[in-house]
């Protein structure tokens, strides 16, 4: 066969065929090539139930002999796909991580200084030293939002690692002159996961560890601001932002002041209910003259910390919400979602245009989906409550208008 001459090692087909046997009843095989994308093909059914551990015993087997074993469920039967073995994947520069990390440091240190209510208005004509103690009053504010973006991304790390995946360290994203300072962070997966188990314990471990101290971050900065009146008269080139709401953050104000911030100076003729409806799911009326968070730079960390998650428990491709949206319901049943969560993004940017780079990114990279080498076996029930609880914070944190500008 013209196909052998390319296979990593010169071997017998009825070789990889024995180890098959070991766990598999065989029903069928069929050789491919390159245009196929396996070597091999095998349709049965597995002997034994623990499908995990029959992944194990096969990929071990074939894997000196420079293949890996891909399990597959089509068209109810069960195949197993024998492909090459897959270059092991080399470690990058640690240097490139801790360089990005200072340098979000700074960043992030930036952009609190300017929460601190500093009244300096041209920080880079300081000195050296008048600046770096400029920066210092950013502290707060980068301690808190990298805290809870650390805790995120580790998060991902050491359940990565945990379960025999190749991950890499955080990569973080300075973005001086912006809101938070910075774009988040991510990290790679250097190889394909195992099955499903990992793929949604590395998905959901990032959002869930970066709630648990976003939310004690919000609560602490909200006990740290104080409401106060939105002006109804701006001056001329004064601009003022509010920040949106989701579900948990207007539970969180009403819980720290007892009241739906911000409050309207009337509801006029809607009634609160409809008010809120409203204002909810497109920003207006702004509330110009009612009451409002003067929000702490602490409490903005926890802010942001919540809409951070959010953003990657959009259930679309390579976000974490893509991850357990796949694993839960099916590549299918994923895919078929799309389209909906495409749209509401297009219809959310004609209130708040961020909506519309995201529809970008999801409509370029979020077709994909994440789909491990071992598809037969399946996630307990333990994680399956897991993926539906994640799906659940995502609607109460997600926040329909993350900004409204007042000028």
């Amino acid at each position: 066969m013209s196909e052998a001459q390319s296979l990593p090692i010169q071997i017998d087909q009825s070789t990889i065929t024995q180890h098959v046997k070991e766990i598999f009843t065989i029903r069928g095989i069929t050789a491919g090539g390159s245009k196929q994308g396996y070597r091999w093909r095998y349709s049965g059914q597995l002997k034994g139930e623990d499908s995990e551990a029959a992944y194990d015993q096969l990929s071990k087997a074939v894997k000196p002999l420079g293949f890996m074993p891909l399990f597959r469920e089509e068209e109810g039967e069960q195949v197993i796909l024998i492909v090459n073995q897959l270059p092991e994947p080399k470690p990058g520069p640690v240097w490139v991580n801790i360089l990005l990390f200072v340098l979000t440091i700074l960043s992030v240190m930036f952009t609190g200084a300017q929460f601190a209510g500093t009244e300096v208005t041209a920080p880079f004509q300081l000195s050296f030293i008048a600046f770096l103690a400029y920066l210092l009053k950013g502290w707060p504010f980068a301690v808190s939002l990298l805290g809870i973006l650390l805790a995120h991304e580790l998060g991902h790390y050491l359940v990565g690692r945990s379960r025999g995946e190749n991950v890499t360290l955080p990569y973080f994203i300075p973005f001086p002159f912006s809101a938070f300072g910075t774009m988040g962070a991510f990290i790679n997966m250097k190889e394909i996961p195992k099955n499903k188990k990992h793929l949604l314990d590395i998905g959901i471990a990032g959002p869930l560890i970066g709630l648990l101290v976003a939310i004690p971050v919000l609560f602490i900065g909200l006990s740290l601001s104080s409401a106060g009146p939105i002006e109804a008269d701006l001056p001329e080139g004064y601009v003022h932002f509010l920040e949106g709401n989701s579900l948990f953050y207007l539970f969180a104000k009403y819980l720290t002041f007892g009241k739906l911030l911000p409050q309207p100076a009337s509801y006029g003729t809607m009634g609160p209910f409809l008010y809120w409806l409203r204002y909810f799911f497109t920003g207006s009326p702004v509330p110009l003259g009612g009451l409002d968070v003067q929000i702490h730079p602490v409490a903005w960390a926890g802010w942001a910390g919540l809409f951070v998650t959010a953003i990657n428990l959009i259930p679309a491709g390579q976000l974490d919400g893509g991850h357990i949206l796949y694993v839960l319901f099916g590549k299918k049943n994923a895919k078929r979602t799309f389209p909906f969560i495409l749209g509401l993004l297009v219809i959310m940017g004609f209130f708040w245009s961020g909506w519309w780079l995201w529809a970008a990114l999801v409509f370029f990279f979020g077709r994909r989906y994440a789909e491990p080498l071992d598809q037969i076996t399946p996630i307990d029930r333990k994680r399956k409550l897991l993926g539906v609880l994640a799906l659940i914070i995502f609607f109460l944190i997600f926040t329909p208008v993350p900004l409204v500008i007042v000028q």
